[in-house]
């Protein structure tokens, strides 16, 4: 336990699924967290449990697409916990559509939503993160940023390009004192997943080779892990969690 004593973590899409399972994590291993959404009735309740059971975490809503959002959400975290080590950018959207079914509308809100916004995390948190000498940026990929499908052409060019931006970060501060690595998550039980057929979550867990979906908790454990001192020589990463989909 307490394995991130003294970190000070800001996670994005903290409010439900991969992020509030990994804002609890974090808490639990003693690392004080700055719980980030869109809605702030939803980070409230995060905040609630993680103080419930003797964390430390505060709230703050934050639109990741925004600049200036940004700004704001790490003068929070200053403010409130004097500095910053620790970033997760988890916040991500996905939508259906091949080639010919998608638009540029749908295609530009996705890239915003899964690609940009972590350019702009990392970017405004770079001044913070080079503060302390051993901090860590843990960016949100996808299974789908490794592997192709026939019909979500935006998500998969939104999260290929984020294991391609972690590594060329890896590579830029790895003597700098950030390290900088990749989570991909394969068929995970968070509102994603919840919005498909039971039928179609069968064929889902029948075609990953453990048999099963994976749980919040699963992927927030692969965070902690690359967010501790027990990674102290791993960036750049590209760490698939998805139950063994990627191996067939």
């Amino acid at each position: 336990m307490m394995r991130l004593k003294d970190k000070i973590a800001l996670v994005t899409g903290a409010a439900h699924g991969i992020g509030a399972a990994t804002a609890r994590m974090l808490a639990r291993e003693g690392a004080s967290v700055l719980v980030t959404d869109i809605s702030e009735s939803d980070i409230s309740m995060v905040v609630d449990a993680i103080t419930a059971a003797g964390g430390r975490a505060a709230g703050h809503r934050l639109d990741v697409t925004s600049s200036e959002g940004w700004t704001a959400a790490l003068a929070r975290c200053v403010e409130t916990f004097g500095r910053l080590t620790t970033l997760v950018n988890n916040a991500g959207a996905y939508h259906p559509g091949g080639l010919e079914a998608e638009d540029l509308g749908g295609w530009n809100k996705l890239i915003a939503v899964n690609q940009t916004s972590q350019f702009i995390g990392m970017k405004t948190c770079l001044p913070e993160l080079l503060k302390g000498g051993n901090s860590t940026i843990t960016n949100l990929s996808s299974l789908f940023g490794l592997v192709g499908s026939p019909n979500a052409i935006s998500y998969h060019a939104s999260k290929a390009a984020v294991r391609h931006m972690t590594k060329a970060a890896a590579l830029e501060f790895a003597r700098k004192g950030i390290r900088v690595n990749c989570v991909l998550p394969g068929q995970i039980q968070t509102n994603m997943f919840a919005s498909i057929t039971p039928q179609q979550a069968a064929a889902i867990a029948e075609a990953t080779p453990m048999g099963r979906v994976g749980e919040p908790d699963d992927i927030a454990y692969g965070i902690v892990y690359l967010a501790s001192d027990e990674s102290k020589f791993v960036t750049g990463l590209d760490l698939i969690i998805d139950g063994g989909w990627a191996a067939g």
